[in-house]
């Protein structure tokens, strides 16, 4: 198969693996309320952590993260760079929009650091260290996130990956737009801080 043919390919499968909604898997088998119902709705590993159980949260997170990882990769080593980046946009459009769940998922940001990870680790570090510093001066996870979203498609600008700047600034935007609430909530000073349930 031709490097262009498995494009579309290297799509379809980031997009599969990046719908896995694990948070929703992993608090089921733990026997906790549906995920959905709690706090912000969210199956993501903020809203986990609203259940109180901080290894599930951790667990959701990592499970997210590699679940865009590991298709970065996949398509990559199969496919090239462009495949990597193509799998990278459907892993995150997957995991936004899930076919399992009516296409109503999570919001991204732990699937954005896992195809960090897969396409150039240094800007993975700079988006962690980024939400850590400002997670512990605001406690708010949504804003952590976002601003760390802004700088990174500089980041990969600056370091000379432009295809890579291209590709994150798009899913800064969707990262925006998934956040739109959370935005709302932050300009009202209503927005749940950090283990707030």
């Amino acid at each position: 198969m031709s490097p262009e043919a498995l494009l579309p390919v290297a799509f379809i499968l980031g997009y599969l693996l990046g719908s896995i909604p694990f948070g929703l898997i992993l608090t089921r088998l733990a026997g906790t309320p549906d995920l959905r119902s709690i706090g912000s709705g969210n199956i993501g590993a903020t809203n986990v952590l609203r259940t109180g159980r901080k290894g599930l949260a951790a667990a959701t997170l990592i499970c997210d993260m590699l679940k865009g990882t590991v298709a970065v990769l996949i398509a990559g080593y199969f496919g090239g760079p462009d495949a990597a980046m193509l799998a990278a946009l459907g892993a995150f459009l997957g995991h936004l929009f899930p076919v399992w769940l009516k296409f109503k998922g999570g919001k991204g940001v732990a699937v954005y650091i896992g195809v960090l990870i897969g396409l150039f680790w240094p800007a993975a570090i700079l988006f962690c260290v980024l939400w850590l510093v400002t997670a512990a001066i605001t406690r708010y996870s949504s804003m952590s996130a976002l601003v760390a979203s802004v700088v990174t498609p500089i980041f990969l600008w600056w370091f000379g990956h432009l295809a890579l700047a291209l590709l994150f600034a798009v899913l800064t935007l969707l990262l925006f737009y998934m956040h739109r609430a959370n935005i709302a909530r932050l300009q009202a000073g209503t927005e749940a801080r950090i283990g707030q349930k």
